[in-house]
């Protein structure tokens, strides 16, 4: 990867605040079909699924941190078809190879490898790039299955590339098995980890391993992430995003820098949230590249805000009663603002309800509409507004005059990348949200080497229940029989033994955070970063590798 300069960095950081202060906060990519993965270079040797392992990491990058099939050798079929990924080391990631490289040196050669997912990353329509990013992951999972019926997979994403491995996660995990007992990705068991650093679909006070017994480390990892089950206040930036990870719960560790906007963003925001649904419908690309917003994009921003503000329009007309209730007009404009809004049927009509409503009987004939349009609601609805204007946007202000923007994405400083940094052993976190992900990845890669039976809440339930359902017969002896004496309690299971010993906290190195020369991602997604000189350490010979990664840092002098 190119290194920028000082100067066309921080041209990208001013096109980006500039992007922002416009009410745009969250981004998107451009659109990419698989048609376009082939590589038409004959001297582009390609590796191939038919090459098994016992695990794989599925790599999602953020913002430009991608590979691409002019550049990387990509990953096939055993037939030879070309797949939208690419093997690490064919591909290096200066944030993500920290954590899916750390098991490498733990066990042998071949029974572990990483891949990383090819997917349009870049700002210009969000919701395209981010589902591609989604059927490119399941269509290489889908493929290593197919020659691999056994491999396990851990799926790592950060920024862009986290909202990608959310709701691919999210998918996989909600699946329902045909008749056949038969997945239409994966087996959910099979994936046996997530992780997601800077989550936009978090919700609030969200602790980092959602669905997990403890809230303090995964079901499937004993060691500790921090003392505390606690997460950072705030939500992500893209609620619309939220939801259970179904079968994967417990299997899932989502880190949350407090001050990340793009996954710690205040409550009481709805302006803001409101203006991240406009800004993954525009091509941020553009009014970054150009540095403005042109005739251009200025009328591609019309656009997007007036066919909401006419769904806003027509969801309010498909209520019988709108004015009754107590549904605000910015609540709607933010509903509809969703990429996935779903229009109303206009031919049926919907009772708006109050709060203190009962249910609506569906017998009852709708409100006739000369009633929808009585002005006897008129004053009570508008103080409602201006009440829930108010309301909905008390954390605003401060977040605003708080240069939000420059704490999350400044270089050097900015929240974006303190998961490579924010470990603080005197609170009771030894490792960074980067060096635990490795560690986890380690023991799992190992589990998987030593072919470990894969932990699930569901399995240790009905083993349990199994074993407490054991009981002995009596007794008995040639003569008469005899009770045995004293009843027999049911067997509790054998305490499951330990998957590994505590990770060593790391070696007494300062962290390098990012220098002025490094990207400042667009929220909640990152620039492609600078080149790197550090790398993560190899783990000890002890069963438990320490991993000593630093944050990225650049290495030579850019030129002008």
């Amino acid at each position: 990867m190119g290194i920028r300069s000082p100067r066309k960095t921080r041209r990208l950081i001013t096109s980006a605040v500039a992007f922002v202060s416009l009410g745009a906060l969250a981004v998107g990519a451009a659109v990419l079909t698989t048609d376009t993965l082939s590589s038409s270079d004959a001297e582009v040797e390609l590796a191939s699924t038919a090459t098994c392992y016992d695990m794989v990491s599925i790599a999602i990058g953020g913002r430009g941190d991608t590979p691409s099939n002019s550049a990387t050798k990509f990953l096939t079929t055993p037939d030879g078809k070309a797949l939208p990924a690419a093997l690490a080391g064919d591909f290096e990631s200066d944030w993500i190879d920290q954590m899916v490289g750390a098991p490498n040196d733990a066990v042998k050669q071949g029974s572990y490898a990483a891949v990383y997912i090819d997917y349009p990353a870049n700002l210009a329509t969000y919701e395209t790039a981010v589902d591609t990013g989604v059927q490119n992951a399941q269509t290489v999972m889908k493929a290593i299955v197919a020659s691999c019926p056994k491999t396990r997979f851990a799926i790592v994403g950060y920024s862009e590339g986290a909202d990608v491995t959310r709701r691919t996660a999210m998918e996989i995990g909600n699946q329902v098995a045909d008749d056949n007992g038969k997945y239409g990705i994966v087996d959910p068991a099979q994936v046996v980890g997530v992780v997601i650093l800077a989550d936009a679909g978090r919700e609030d006070g969200d602790n980092p391993f959602p669905g997990s017994k403890t809230g303090t480390n995964p079901d499937n990892f004993d060691t500790k992430y921090q003392n505390n089950a606690s997460g950072p206040a705030g939500a992500g930036a893209l609620p619309g995003t939220a939801g259970s990870f179904g079968a994967l719960d417990g299997k899932v560790a989502s880190f949350c820098s407090q001050k990340d906007l793009t996954c710690a963003m205040p409550q009481n925001t709805s302006l803001l949230h409101l203006a991240a649904n406009v800004g993954r419908q525009l091509d941020v690309d553009a009014i970054q590249r150009d540095n403005t917003v042109t005739p251009a994009t200025g009328a591609d921003m019309a656009m997007v805000i007036g066919r909401i503000a006419g769904l806003a329009f027509m969801d309010i007309a498909s209520q019988d009663n709108w004015l009754a209730g107590d549904e605000t007009f910015l609540q709607v404009l933010i509903k509809v603002s969703e990429p996935g809004y779903t229009p109303p049927d206009p031919t049926t009509k919907v009772s708006a309800k109050t709060d203190t409503e009962e249910g609506t009987d569906p017998t009852e004939e709708p409100l006739p509409a000369d009633k929808a349009v009585n002005l006897a609601y008129l004053p009570s609805k508008i103080v409602k507004e201006i009440v829930g204007l108010i309301g909905s946007n008390t954390d605003t202000v401060p977040v605003l005059m708080n240069d939000p923007y420059g704490q999350t994405l400044g270089p050097g400083s900015g929240a974006h990348f303190d998961y490579w940094r924010d470990a603080d052993a005197s609170n009771g976190r030894p490792l960074t949200s980067a060096q635990y992900a490795a560690a986890w990845l380690t023991q799992l890669a190992k589990d998987a080497e030593a072919g470990k039976p894969i932990k699930s809440a569901e399995v240790q339930q009905k083993a349990l229940l199994v074993a407490q359902s054991a009981t002995p017969a009596p007794t008995t002896t040639s003569a008469a029989p005899v009770a045995s004496g004293a009843s027999v309690q049911p067997v509790a299971p054998a305490a499951p033994a330990p998957l590994a010993a505590v990770p060593a906290a790391p070696a007494e190195v300062a962290p390098v955070a990012p220098v002025e020369g490094a990207p400042a991602p667009g929220l909640p997604v990152e620039s492609v970063p600078a080149v790197v000189t550090e790398t993560p350490a190899a783990p000890s010979t002890t069963e438990a590798p320490v991993t000593t990664s630093v944050a990225p840092t650049t290495t030579a002098t850019p030129t002008p």
